[in-house]
């Protein structure tokens, strides 16, 4: 039964990217702007005749070693000197996405090369049953502020940074976890004292998992079922804090 509901969604979603029949006799057409998308420009709604005159969806996938002028995007910035990974260890992964009102997105994240090929296969699975991302940006978009691109609801990978409130380096900072749509599944965790700590602290109203909201992460969710298949760890499922955004390879 599932085999069939992926082959139903694959190939409803096929037809949807044909790209329009040719205009009648007398009338100008206007090819699709596929430059978003020769470009790369991240953030950009995109059409779906853009992405077949693009070249397809196949096109619209892959992990890359990172491009000189992203790689100099990041210094300084998601990238700072260390004696742990540098430029070889990670790759550029580009990806479309859709969002809660069903447009096209280009996105891209940095990650480790170990597991850039599973993050694509994992994307390019979510795309092709219109789960929604609503951000797929760069942090450098956001000066690697964690708590300014997780209230835009941003889903990136690498960050080169420490664990909230401790001095260990972050799975991320390795390229090895992923945050999803962080806005809807928060960072939370309650202080000895019995005051909460909530990343973003604008998403007080998610940490309420009982409830039902857009871009909500649980154990029926496919993208928990792609990430948890693939080798990877659930936030959601330690007992403290809880990190409902958050994937990380298991080691």
């Amino acid at each position: 039964m599932y085999r069939m509901l992926r082959w139903l969604l694959t190939a409803t979603l096929a037809c949807s990217f044909i790209v329009s029949a040719p205009c009648h006799e007398g009338v100008t057409c206007t090819p699709p702007d596929t430059t978003p998308l020769s470009q790369w420009q991240a953030g950009k709604i995109v059409s779906a005749q853009a992405v077949a005159a693009y070249g397809g969806l196949d096109k619209c996938f892959a992990a890359e070693p990172i491009p000189d002028a992203i790689w100099q995007r990041m210094q300084g910035k998601t990238y700072k000197e260390n004696p742990y990974i540098g430029r070889d260890d990670l790759n550029h992964v580009r990806a479309l996405h859709w969002d809660y009102d069903k447009q096209i997105h280009i996105g891209e994240m940095i990650c480790h090369k170990q597991i850039a090929d599973r993050v694509v296969r994992i994307l390019r699975q979510l795309f092709d049953a219109k789960y929604p991302i609503q951000r797929m940006l760069l942090p450098d978009v956001y000066d690697a502020d964690d708590e300014r691109q997780m209230r835009a609801n941003n889903t990136s990978s690498f960050c080169y940074r420490t664990v909230s409130g401790s001095k260990h380096l972050s799975k991320h900072a390795r390229g090895l976890a992923i945050d999803i749509n962080t806005l809807y599944n928060p960072y939370y965790k309650v202080r000895k004292n019995g005051t909460p700590i909530i990343r973003p602290a604008t998403a007080k109203p998610y940490c309420r998992r009982d409830k039902d909201f857009p871009y909500k992460i649980d154990h029926d969710d496919l993208c928990y079922r792609l990430f948890t298949e693939a080798g990877f760890i659930w936030g959601g499922d330690w007992q403290s804090p809880k990190d409902y955004q958050h994937f990380e390879l298991k080691e």
